[in-house]
């Protein structure tokens, strides 16, 4: 029989909830009131004189050729991190799972990139594959491709992407693994007693019965790549080639703090917040219809 907590007054459990909303409003409400406000300004470069300019800087980013073009990149950039860092992390959630010997030591080594810091993975990446000192950069070049992100675009902006999943990898197998291992064995050992193959009972049986960690994760991913991945770009491309890996984040903080358009910045910001609300209604409204909890 379940027992449920019951508080005999209000003050406890609002003092339980106050750090948490404290922090909520500390680090989310009032930035985003501040990002709001200066949206709507124009300031100059210290701030010392402000003026009300309404919806001017929206304008100007609207009718801005670099800020469409860091859209289209950014859409291409957290679709692609998203499915890069879900896919390996669900066949290592599965493989990890079967694990017998030595169960717990290769958990940790796959979670463990997970701990690395966005702009230390991307100094990693950077050594890595640096076309002038990388070792797999110099390798590729050995083997006859002309691997030089420096200049190439799309290779510069498949290296984020690819940085970028990897840190995520390890998030993603955390929840897969605890989700493999809550549905029950007996289903599996019924379908297979049934005479259903090995993966005839993933995708019929495990796979339908891990969709709500599965949406989840969309969610989580995207809102990450969107947000979460401007150290590996600046560590890695610092946006280039031609800002060819220019995402939506680090043009606000481009913008913002090397070209000191603090309004126009701003306006990026809110813009940003509202893309990434609007894409998670769309999963929740649309993809969610898809997902059966059971």
């Amino acid at each position: 029989m379940e027992r449920r907590v019951i508080f005999s007054g209000r003050l406890f459990p609002i003092l339980l909830l106050t750090p948490q909303l404290i922090v909520t409003i500390v680090f989310f409400f009032w930035p985003a009131a501040q990002a709001l406000r200066q949206s709507v300004e124009r300031q100059d470069a210290f701030g010392l004189s402000t003026e009300f300019v309404g919806a001017a800087n929206f304008a100007g980013i609207f009718a801005d050729p670099a800020y469409l073009a860091s859209v289209e990149v950014s859409f291409v950039f957290s679709v692609a991190v998203a499915v890069l860092a879900l896919m390996p992390s669900l066949l290592l959630a599965v493989m990890a799972d079967r694990v017998v010997r030595g169960a717990n030591l290769y958990k940790t080594l796959l979670v463990l990139p997970y701990a690395i810091a966005p702009a230390i993975a991307g100094v990693l990446w950077l050594f890595l594959f640096n076309p002038s000192f990388g070792i797999v950069g110099s390798l590729l070049r050995r083997v006859g491709i002309d691997w030089n992100y420096l200049l190439d675009a799309r290779q510069a902006l498949l290296l984020v992407i690819l940085a970028a999943a990897w840190k995520q990898i390890g998030y993603n197998f955390l929840f897969f693994l605890a989700g493999l291992q809550a549905i029950p064995k007996s289903l599996i050992e019924a379908a297979a007693l049934d005479g259903a193959s090995a993966s005839r009972r993933f995708w019929r049986i495990v796979f339908p019965l891990l969709a709500p960690t599965s949406f989840f994760l969309l969610v989580v991913n995207i809102v990450y790549a969107f947000f979460d991945t401007f150290g590996v770009i600046q560590n890695v491309t610092q946006g280039g080639p031609g800002q060819a890996t220019q995402i939506l984040v680090y043009k606000v903080w481009y913008d913002g703090v090397a070209g000191l358009d603090l309004g126009g910045s701003a306006a990026q910001s809110v813009i940003l917040m509202a893309i990434v609300i609007a894409l998670t209604a769309i999963q929740f409204r649309f993809v969610e219809r898809r997902v059966h909890y059971g």
